[in-house]
């Protein structure tokens, strides 16, 4: 699987995902077997399981042998429809959560947005590094930061408007066109990108934690600190970090999806469907916010 992108996707929980046992099609045969039966209990099983054949009639036979064979579904593997469904119930719990801070009072919706921020980034480590993966968790994460977006938008939103929707859309876009070229083959995680990729997420990450404390202790008094208070050719800091940073998590989705593609194929079981949509949620909602800042920075410079 493509290694150093999303760390959903990289951790035991996904990367460590054997093929799912396959569904025996005979009771009394082979599966007994590697279970520890003694050959003589084998061959009766094998023997009972002639005479039950020898005791159906020729059209119950041909109805049998005329069944499809059992798919990644019946099997207990997982599918990309399962990733669909489970990456869609994550998103509607997350849309849920931001029309709570959406149109609640604006004290408690800041409130609500520290709440969603600080549990969801809790919740997010937790998902990340445990071992087998808990629906309810994944989901939990899903609303918690579904608060946290509803606040932020609500927040750039009143300061610019229209810049909520316009991040949307462009969150949207943006899925969709990494998706076309994902499937297309024009783009792939090759081992040379990731290298790029990973020496500039460190870089990106080394950065924000540098804003963030430079506007904590209030070193910087910019909405956006030094995104905004450092300007080149008269084009704030942040528009150029912001571009990147959109670029990153655009790259991250072609990782994640090509994670998905081979857990697919190495018949991963249906569970794992979870840390997928798990790990596409991570990247949607980093695509977001990067959006939405970059558009509240354009905004603000006009």
């Amino acid at each position: 699987m493509a290694l150093g992108g999303n760390p959903v996707f990289n951790g035991k929980n996904f990367r460590g995902a054997k093929q799912a046992p396959p569904v025996p099609q005979n009771p009394y045969g082979q599966q007994f077997n590697q279970a520890g039966r003694a050959p003589s209990q084998v061959m009766d099983g094998q023997a009972a399981w002639s005479a039950q054949q020898q005791n159906m009639t020729n059209e119950q036979l041909q109805q049998m042998y005329n069944q499809p064979s059992a798919g990644p579904a019946d099997t207990g593997r997982m599918t990309y429809d399962d990733v669909i469904m489970k990456t869609v119930a994550c998103l509607v719990v997350l849309v849920i959560g931001a029309g709570v801070t959406l149109f609640v009072a604006p004290a408690l919706s800041s409130l609500l947005m520290i709440v969603g921020a600080l549990g969801g980034f809790v919740l997010a480590l937790v998902n990340t590094f445990k071992k087998q993966p808990s629906p309810a968790l994944i989901l939990a994460y899903a609303g918690l930061e579904g608060l946290f977006l509803g606040g932020l938008t609500r927040i750039l939103d009143g300061m610019y408007p229209g810049v909520g929707l316009q991040a949307v859309i462009g969150t949207l876009a943006v899925f969709g066109v990494t998706l076309v070229l994902f499937k297309s083959g024009k783009v792939r995680a090759t081992p040379k990108m990731v290298r790029f990729f990973m020496i500039a997420t460190i870089g990106y990450a080394v950065f924000a934690l540098i804003n963030l404390v430079m506007m904590w202790t209030g070193a910087v008094q910019e909405p956006f600190g030094l995104r905004t208070s450092i300007t080149i050719a008269g084009i704030p800091l942040g528009v150029f970090i912001g571009i990147l940073a959109i670029g990153l998590a655009a790259f991250s989705l072609i990782m994640d999806f090509t994670s998905i593609e081979q857990g697919v194929r190495a018949g991963a079981p249906e569970r794992y469907s979870w840390i997928a949509a798990f790990g596409l949620t991570v990247t949607l909602v980093w695509l977001y916010v990067e959006i939405i800042r970059l558009l509240a920075i354009l905004r603000g410079d006009d």
